[in-house]
């Protein structure tokens, strides 16, 4: 798996990334998604970055 990054620019907190893999994602005081971890044994994380609503997330 590649690097996973959240563009905090466009990030809206929504949480369904942390929702949907907590090991990876964590949205912070600040309302952003932040990144804890670059892979997930549990989780497909291009699956998770195609469920933000505004595609902050990128796997590459």
């Amino acid at each position: 798996m590649g690097k996973v990054s959240v563009d905090a620019a466009t990030c809206v907190g929504c949480g369904l990334c942390e929702q949907s893999c907590p090991e990876v994602f964590e949205v912070q005081g600040d309302g952003i998604a932040h990144i804890k971890a670059q892979s997930c044994s549990l989780h497909n994380l291009k699956e998770v970055a195609e469920q933000c609503p505004v595609t902050s997330i990128k796997v590459s």
